[in-house]
């Protein structure tokens, strides 16, 4: 009977020098594609609020003129600014155009409104409209459910995500 109490202290000793499993390995995360890596722009067709982000990313700068959000792909000129001139407390929201355009359009969760829009030149070209900092279109851009879109004539739209440097850019120009 002693044997066999040795026999299986002797066993339970020997399976504690046992390594346990080794942890399972990490899933790969893939990298997010690269915008040349993407595949062309798909035809939009359907609801505005179900059409993917256009690339980019926002950034916010002041000036002596004022502050300027730009939106667009990192290491390129901006796709669209806003900037808030604080002397005429206007917000220019200017978008790069192939060609020129009467009228920019915005839309938003809530709103949607339509301005007149000119060709401002220089390379690459941009159409810019002009707002006044009191006008209820950017309180929509501020408060819009997560996207904004902006069109014009003949140019592909531009779906943005509704972040903070919107905000930040109308209130400068409230303030």
């Amino acid at each position: 009977m002693q044997t066999r109490y040795l026999t299986l202290f002797a066993m339970l000793a020997l399976s504690a020098c046992v390594s346990p499993p080794p942890p399972p390995a990490p899933k790969a995360i893939s990298a997010p594609p690269s915008a040349a890596a993407m595949a062309p722009a798909p035809a939009l067709t359907g609801d505005w609020n179900d059409w993917p982000f256009t690339l980019g990313d926002w950034t916010y700068s002041r000036d002596s003129r004022g502050s300027v959000g730009q939106f667009g792909a990192s290491g390129r000129t901006a796709m669209l600014s806003l900037r808030c001139d604080v002397q005429t407390r206007r917000i220019t929201l200017s978008r790069e155009a192939s060609a020129p355009a009467q009228h920019v359009v915005i839309r938003t969760s809530s709103m949607t409104k339509q301005l007149p829009a000119q060709l401002t030149g220089g390379t690459p070209a941009y159409i810019a409209a002009d707002i006044m900092s009191n006008d209820p279109i950017l309180d929509a851009m501020a408060f819009s459910r997560g996207r904004i879109l902006v069109e014009a004539e003949g140019q592909q739209p531009v779906i943005l995500p509704s972040w903070a440097e919107i905000a930040r850019i109308i209130e400068d120009c409230r303030g």
